[in-house]
């Protein structure tokens, strides 16, 4: 049996005895210059290189990336769908082409990985009226011992690629790779075209080899690159006779945990193994988004939003296990010490904090969990009720299978339930949600809130200009803590009330005395130099261009933004409120510096 260290270390090991580098992974958080909130591809954070920029490495690179997406959700609990995954990529910049790298690809399969050549099939570019039919890449397929009828052309939807909308940049087709599941198929005509499940995609080479020009037309590059991708998830599953990628190394320490702590069978027990999949998957997600280098927290917003509704489904499928939510740690210390402990040591670094913020928001969510599943369970009634009295009064009347866009908007507001999670409950119960109207109810509430923040004193909703000022002098604190101890000095946390701030960030130490009073000085400082603070509002890429910063997730490099300037201290993009002018402020006073959790440090002040 393989296991994923060691699929990891045959990956690189290939490619680097053919001149390839290992540049190593980049966050899973977006940077915002993608428009995404994860890396959801191996090849994203190589976008600017295959689009011409010069890369320090060379022109030969290769590396094993996390991924996350999120579009699915819902589809984890089966034996192939997971949340967060590697790919293992290799690219060609400007230098070798599709002779070399089908050769690769073919051995790779076949002599590293022990594929058998005869079941091997591989899908091609058809051809448009744009661009020809890829036979070049049929061919050296061919001529590496691929039976022709295992090659197969498909349309551009399948085995063309090209960034949507643009104009100049590299295009072309890609060649997929394919081997079936088993060895029956279905019909006479099962093939990778069948929708049967047999045939598995395992990787894909991209070849870009034209620009995109006005028109839907392209013409050939005088430098074209080749772009790799094959998911490692999928790859172990194969490589180990597997149909469930839950039995693969990389959960099978979680699921083991989860049948001793639960006394339930995973092989034996249908419902209790979607539960455990479900736990095991977005427990692993949230370990890699906390632990990143770039980590997360569970927030109501952006990527937070999405860590919180993984952490949230997770601790409901421990109901459903029947087993105490905090269990979830044991599984995350499976990962962070036995699964990811070599290819990702700052897991290690970070464990304390990232079990302990799992356990935080376990305790959120279940304050909360039991009196909405009630509220829920009384909506449901309600229909049920009312189905069996109308179907008494009236024989054609047809059963009501909806919930109100109102009632999952107040399960959403007065519970803390997240829509997802009134559609998966309602979907257990054979029901829908009106999702339309929980969209315009929704609307309403922003609305109401707005004229109530227009009629609040200062212009403030529920914050006041106390608050205000405090939140002006955590901007202001965090300038000075990144002045001492450098620009990767990040907010990880902030509580204001009216009568002190916390403010969490990260740090490698705790802070002596004179840097304490340094800070409390530049704070000062800069509140009594009568410093304007300034709203603006621009694209974020122009933001942060012009040395905005700040943790957010832009859906697009144009979303307008909110800046706020003081002076050249300091330039946030942040969603308010804050002074007028740092005058206002008073006197700032630390009271404590502490420990917050492994790697982050908290300061408690006050303005006086």
């Amino acid at each position: 049996m393989i296991t994923s260290k060691e699929l990891r270390e045959k990956w690189i090991k290939f490619y680097e005895e053919r001149g390839h580098v290992n540049i190593g992974a980049v966050s899973l958080i977006g940077d915002g210059t993608t428009g995404v909130m994860f890396n959801v591809a191996g090849m994203q954070p190589l976008m600017p290189y295959l689009l011409g920029k010069k890369h320090p490495a060379g022109t030969r690179l290769c590396n094993v990336q996390g991924c996350v997406r999120t579009v699915d959700i819902d589809s984890v609990g089966d034996a192939t769908h997971f949340t967060f995954f590697e790919m293992m990529g290799n690219w060609s910049l400007g230098d070798y082409f599709k002779k070399e790298k089908t050769k690769w690809s073919f051995e790779l399969l076949t002599e590293v990985f022990g594929f058998d050549k005869d079941k091997i099939c591989s899908t091609v570019f058809e051809g448009n009226d744009a661009a020809p039919r890829d036979d070049e890449t049929a061919e050296l397929l061919k001529g590496l011992g691929i039976k022709e009828e295992n090659i197969f052309y498909l349309d551009k939807s399948n085995n063309w690629w090209e960034l949507e909308g643009t104009v100049g940049t590299p295009c072309g087709p890609d060649n997929e790779w394919f081997y079936p599941r088993h060895d029956t198929p279905c019909s006479e005509h099962c093939d990778v075209n069948c929708g049967c499940g047999r045939y598995v995609e395992i990787g894909n080479d991209v070849y870009m080899q034209y620009k995109k020009l006005e028109g839907g037309k392209y013409e050939e590059l005088d430098h074209k690159n080749v772009d790799t991708g094959f998911g490692l998830d999928r790859l172990l599953l194969f490589l180990n006779g597997l149909d469930d990628g839950y039995k693969t190394d990389l959960f099978a320490g979680a699921i083991a945990y989860l049948e001793e702590v639960s006394g339930k069978s995973y092989d034996g027990d249908e419902k209790a193994r979607k539960a455990m999949r479900i736990i095991a998957d977005h427990t692993r997600t949230a370990v890699m988004l906390i632990g990143d280098k770039n980590g997360i927290l569970p927030s109501n917003t952006g990527a937070g939003y999405i860590l919180r509704r993984l952490l949230r489904r997770a601790i409901r499928y421990c109901k459903n296990l029947e087993i105490d939510s905090e269990k979830m740690t044991g599984v995350a210390k499976v990962f962070i010490e036995k699964v990811y402990d070599t290819a990702y040591p700052l897991l290690i670094e970070k464990e304390e904090y990232i079990l302990s913020e799992i356990v935080k928001e376990i305790k959120k969510f279940e304050a909360t969990l039991a009196a909405g599943i009630k509220e829920f369970e009384k909506c449901v009634t309600g229909i049920e009720r009312k189905n069996a009295f109308m179907s008494e009064k009236d024989l054609s009347y047809v059963p009501e299978t909806v919930i109100s866009g109102k009632q999952a908007f107040r399960l959403y507001d007065t519970f803390g339930f997240p829509l997802e999670l009134t559609v998966e409950l309602a979907a257990e119960r054979g029901l829908t949600v009106d999702e339309p109207g929980f969209a315009e109810a929704f609307k309403v509430h922003q609305e109401i809130s707005k004229a109530q923040a227009a009629a609040a004193k200062g212009g403030l909703a529920e914050r006041n200009e106390i608050t205000a000022r405090y939140h002006t002098a955590t901007h202001i604190m965090l300038a000075g803590l990144r002045k001492m101890f450098g620009d990767k000095t990040e907010q990880k946390g902030s509580n204001i009330t009216e009568e002190r701030m916390r403010f969490d960030f990260n740090c490698d130490h705790k802070m002596t005395e004179e840097e304490l009073k340094s800070l409390e000085s530049f704070v000062n400082g800069v509140i009594a130099s009568k410093i304007d603070v300034v709203k603006t509002e621009e694209p974020y890429k122009k933001a942060v261009e012009n040395g905005a910063y700040g943790v957010f997730n832009p859906t697009s490099d144009d979303e307008i933004v909110s800046v706020y300037t003081i002076g050249d201290v300091d330039r946030q993009i942040c969603g308010g409120p804050h002074a007028k002018n740092t005058s206002e402020l008073g006197k700032f006073r630390i009271l404590k510096e502490e420990s917050s959790s492994s790697g982050i440090r908290r300061i408690k002040a006050v303005l006086e």
